[in-house]
């Protein structure tokens, strides 16, 4: 038997981090969703607090999540690790803007997954919403693993919005980061 085959089976390997697809969320997801919405150093920079039961997970896939405009799970082999969402300006003013927001499970981190989905889901934006101008990512100012995914992806870091959003009861300065329509993605 071959040694090297046998120490990778049941595990992922780099090259299955290279095949990651984006998919709409399911309510059959909510065991892989819990992975990532439990973990506290997962959710440490999230607007939303921690999740604590399965049940508290199905009422936001089923009420939130399958409704959003654009939320997508982070894939690999259709299993979700992670989700991706873009959510459109709710001004009519403003309709050419939309946030970008994602999440992945710990142990994915820095294998540069989310990069990948950053730009898949950029990429499919701007074609299903051709109004679109300007995708905006904010970005907690100690979140460096975040703000360095964005800079790979592509998208231009605009500067320091100071005390702009509340997170866990603390105003936090937030790092505001964009891609517009007309910019090129890195390969």
């Amino acid at each position: 038997m071959d040694e090297t085959r046998s120490k990778s089976e049941g595990k992922e390997t780099d090259d299955e981090f290279t095949e990651i697809t984006l998919r709409p969320i399911e309510l059959s997801d909510v065991d892989d969703f819990m992975e990532w919405a439990t973990d506290e150093k997962v959710s440490q920079f999230c607007t939303w607090d921690t999740y604590t039961s399965k049940d508290q997970a199905l009422d936001y896939i089923k009420n939130n999540a399958i409704l959003h405009p654009w939320l997508r799970v982070i894939c690999i082999k259709n299993r979700a690790i992670g989700a991706i969402s873009v959510t459109p300006n709710p001004g009519c003013l403003d309709s050419c803007r939309a946030e970008l927001g994602y999440v992945l499970a710990y142990k994915y981190w820095g294998k540069g997954i989310v990069t990948k989905a950053v730009k898949i889901a950029v990429s499919n934006i701007f074609e299903e919403w051709p109004n679109l101008d300007r995708v905006e990512a904010f970005v907690d100012v100690d979140n460096k693993g975040s703000q360095r995914v964005l800079e790979k992806a592509g998208f231009l870091k605009e500067g320091v919005l100071r005390k702009f959003r509340t997170i866990k009861a603390r105003s936090r300065d937030m790092v505001i980061f964009s891609f517009l329509s007309t910019d090129v993605l890195f390969e």
